[in-house]
């Protein structure tokens, strides 16, 4: 007996030894080789392959500091915690990842705690006022959901927070998260990409200033080099010859892409076969066309004026690639607010607003990555797009008008008349009516059959009839662009882009151009995280309200009913037992 006591206690502590060594080797082995398991459906804690590539490249260290600590609602709990969540893989991918979260109001002295935010906004965050329930009842909150991320000796503001009318809280909390990984990954190849493409806004046709999009130009700096090219008829303008060998040379692109920002005069063929054959030698384009020249400057001196076509010549290209611009205007009942006078109160101008349905306001439906989760955009005289069946071209809707719009088609009498009523619903009964398209695969010149034998076969020139796999992006309307210019001053300061300087309102427009460049150009990928979706689950608030005391009677007595219908049994079964 006493052998047999003596073999079983030999054998529990030869298992004991041999656990612990299994568990120290597991340790051993994790140290070296790393690996993760993410047993959730929609993959939200596993990084995009995109994301770990670059990563490896990373060479110094990149710092977060993230004002995201201290007492929040839930929500922004949730918020903070998913992005520590999100630091945290990233550092698993790489050790030059390093964050820190910091409390901006952690001060008791007021003055402290207001110069910190003014230090903050200085250096790009936007803070947000929270209204917090307390107590005594509710108080006012100041936070700053963002990060200041810094590369040696540079450093950028990060929003963690998405912009987004008319859609509810829980929602931009939750899009937020889902665009973390995205969020954070583009801000590090902002802060460390070193050769950056090239990108041209081309002038020479009534293009919008330099002022007009200096917005734009600045935040596509961060990504891009960027220049203002006028073509004039030089067929270097866009390209350049390099060598190939010691012999041979060949004609490629100076530029990564081009963008045409609301011309307003005629393209003449020359500089037409100029974009062609940038286009075709696989350059990006992103067209922003007004088909039908109206302004509101002409209104601001009479009640009406009219919208007529705007002779570009660029029909029969555009056609070619796979889109017509249709010259007419899109009418949408949800529009932006323009102000008016209408009437005097104490000797001082009585200002309304009213919906100018000649300005719709675009809500992103589909889920590209291009436009997913982006904030409304706002519009000016826009028109609509039909796309055609080109063989080889991808054609993919990005922004369309809400389901209560209509078309109006050119010469269209621009009135204010209309504001005097309320529109009939029964005319805007055009939904979702496309104005903006991206372009994909395979273009083919609009001068394949058109050119001499002694262009097409000149060196110099070195004439390309189809492209590879290319992109293009068509919008038709050439203000979605266009910053507001502060006029004020000693001299015409640009309001950002987006801004609307009679409502107070941010519009999506600087975020779906950067968005668009990006996947224009961006041959990494990274854009494509955007279309990560984490679901929502929230709880239904109509079903705990109703059926609140049911729940808490559950959650309350039905642990203790367990614990002593197991208790009676196990009672019952010794009783047998023993008995």
């Amino acid at each position: 007996m006493e052998n047999k006591k003596k073999d079983i206690k030999q054998s529990n502590i030869i298992q004991l030894i041999f656990g612990l060594l299994i568990i120290v080797l597991i340790n051993i082995i994790g140290y070296y080789v790393f690996t993760r398991f993410d047993l959730t459906s929609e993959k939200r804690y596993t990084l995009s392959e995109q994301t770990k590539e670059m990563l490896k490249e990373l060479d110094d260290i990149i710092y977060f500091q993230v004002y995201l600590d201290g007492e929040f609602p839930a929500g922004f709990k949730r918020l903070r915690r998913e992005t520590k969540e999100m630091l945290d893989q990233f550092r698993a991918y790489s050790d030059y990842i390093q964050y820190e979260f910091i409390n901006p109001s952690s001060s008791s002295d007021e003055k402290e705690r207001n110069d910190v935010y003014q230090r903050l906004m200085e250096r790009g965050l936007n803070p947000t006022d929270l209204q917090v329930k307390t107590n005594d009842g509710s108080s006012q909150q100041i936070i700053f959901p963002g990060a200041i991320v810094s590369y040696r000796n540079n450093e950028i503001p990060m929003e963690l927070l998405l912009s987004q009318m008319g859609i509810p809280p829980e929602e931009v909390l939750n899009n937020s998260i889902q665009n973390l990984e995205f969020n954070i990954a583009n801000t590090i190849r902002k802060l460390s990409t070193a050769n950056r493409p090239k990108v041209a806004f081309i002038e020479g046709h009534g293009e919008l200033s330099v002022l007009e999009t200096a917005d734009i130009a600045y935040a596509l700096s961060e990504y891009y080099a960027i220049n203002r090219v006028n073509i004039d008829g030089q067929l270097n303008s866009l390209t350049e010859r390099v060598k190939v060998d010691s012999v041979q040379t060949k004609v490629q692109n100076k530029y990564d892409a081009i963008v045409i920002a609301k011309p307003d005069t005629v393209f003449d063929e020359k500089d037409k076969f100029i974009i062609d054959q940038f286009i075709m030698r696989g350059g990006k384009a992103l067209w922003l066309i007004d088909p039908v020249f109206a302004s509101m400057d002409s209104i601001q001196f009479s009640d009406a004026t009219v919208g007529v076509i705007n002779e570009l010549n660029l029909e029969d290209q555009l056609f070619n690639y796979g889109v017509r611009l249709n010259t007419n205007l899109v009418m949408d009942i949800n529009a932006l607010p323009i102000p008016l006078k209408t009437g005097e109160v104490g000797g001082a101008p009585q200002i309304d607003f009213f919906p100018w349905y000649y300005f719709p306001i675009l809500n992103p439906l589909v889920d590209h990555p291009i436009v997913k989760n982006l904030n409304a955009i706002k519009t000016e005289f826009i028109s609509s797009i039909d796309t055609l069946n080109i063989r080889g071209i991808t054609k993919t809707i990005l922004l369309t008008s809400s389901q209560y719009s209509r078309t109006v088609n050119t010469p269209a009498l621009i009135s204010l008349d209309i504001l005097q009523k309320e529109p009939d619903t029964r005319q805007y009964n055009q939904k979702h009516i496309p104005v903006a398209v991206l372009l994909e695969g395979e273009f083919e010149s609009l001068y394949r059959n058109r050119v001499p034998p002694e262009i097409r076969d000149n060196s110099d020139i070195g004439f390309v009839s189809s492209s590879e796999p290319g992109k293009m992006i068509v919008v038709a309307d050439g203000d979605i662009i266009k910053n507001q210019i502060r006029t004020s001053g000693d001299r015409p300061t640009p309001y950002p882009l987006g801004y609307d300087r009679y409502t107070g309102q941010t519009f999506g427009n600087k975020e779906f151009i950067l968005n668009a460049m990006n996947y224009l150009i961006d041959e990494s990928g990274l854009i494509s995280i955007r279309s990560r979706e984490l679901k929502l689950r929230l709880l239904d608030r109509t079903k705990i309200n109703n059926d609140k005391l049911f729940w808490q009677l559950l959650n309350t007595l039905l642990p203790v009913v367990i614990i002593i219908i197991l208790g009676i049994v196990m009672f019952v079964i010794r009783k047998r037992k023993y008995t």
